[in-house]
């Protein structure tokens, strides 16, 4: 089991994660009139940020949320791991959905010197990743430039909010209660203390970028192709980047599927985890032991060309 707890997250760092790599998600809470609480739900989608591992929301002034928070401040606010670009359309082909996080708690309005605080903590939050993605190296810019920027760029989406001419209300989210919800739709409660102690990966914040940039480069697909019959001895006839975090990624491979009664087979896609060998400090690091590892199963696959 040690080796086990080594490889993957816990599914605290994994709803941290999510958290930290997305910049929206769903907000619900209870319709309200002057008599008081409805059982309705209203439901929209808002902008946030993570500040000392709390969600801060931004609803737009005009949005219902802020008549129902005044009558009845509970909510839940739900969100899912990045799956840019063509992921989208592949997760309903396998008929998965992407794992999600599932929140309950309050949403509180900030007065107005703590809402200006939030927004300095946005504008921290947007400089310091164009930051660091102007210090990546060649390879790393190559991968996240095959990105499609109007649905993985984290920081543009989030400088809306900023220069844009619509009006917001900043909410802090309270935390009540957590859920984790994978690809499959199992679920898993976690524990707060445990999500408010974990800490996100470096890699979060730049997840949908990376994942979208590998999985729009025809060489860098054909390697993670390479990398499911390497490593894992599966004979995948296509496959795509489905996640990524510090100790590793996984991989959605298109593979035969068991025969059939008539001795025929078909294609279903299967999802595969891939560890690094050491774990990841910052994307550079990401990128740089990916194309090790692409070098080694080139180099193991020419070994077997030869032997021919």
């Amino acid at each position: 089991m040690k080796g086990k707890k080594a490889t993957v997250l816990t599914f605290a760092e994994k709803c941290k994660n999510i958290l930290a790599a997305n910049w929206q998600g769903h907000l619900n809470t209870i319709k309200a009139d002057a008599k008081g609480s409805k059982e309705d739900i209203y439901t929209s989608k808002v902008k946030y940020i993570l500040k000392r591992g709390k969600p801060y929301l931004w609803v737009p002034e005009k949005d219902l949320h802020n008549v129902n928070t005044i009558i009845d401040e509970r909510g839940s606010f739900a969100v899912t791991s990045p799956f840019p670009g063509p992921l989208a359309s592949l997760l309903r082909l396998a008929k998965k959905i992407p794992a999600r996080v599932a929140l309950t708690g309050d949403v509180e309005p900030l007065e107005d010197g703590k809402a200006q605080s939030a927004a300095e903590s946005l504008r921290g939050v947007i400089l310091s990743e164009q930051k660091a993605i102007s210090k990546c190296s060649y390879t790393v810019s190559g991968v996240l430039s095959s990105s499609d920027l109007s649905c993985t760029s984290r920081s543009e989406s989030l400088k809306e909010l900023l220069e844009g001419d619509e009006k917001y209300v900043v909410y802090k989210f309270s935390l009540r209660s957590s859920m984790f919800i994978d690809g499959n739709g199992g679920t898993y409660e976690v524990d707060l203390e445990d999500i408010e102690s974990s800490k996100a990966d470096p890699l979060a914040p730049f997840s949908a970028k990376l994942i979208d940039g590998i999985n729009q480069n025809e060489a860098r697909r054909r390697a993670l192709m390479l990398f499911c019959f390497e490593f894992l001895n599966a004979n995948a006839r296509d496959a795509y980047m489905l996640s990524i975090d510090r100790k590793g990624f996984d991989v959605l491979g298109k593979v035969p599927s068991p025969l059939l009664k008539d001795g025929s087979s078909q294609y279903q896609w299967k999802e595969f985890r891939f560890t690094l060998k050491e774990e990841a400090s910052d994307v550079e690091n990401f990128c740089h032991q990916l194309v090790e590892m692409e070098e080694e199963a080139v180099k193991k696959i020419s070994g077997y060309s030869g032997l021919k």
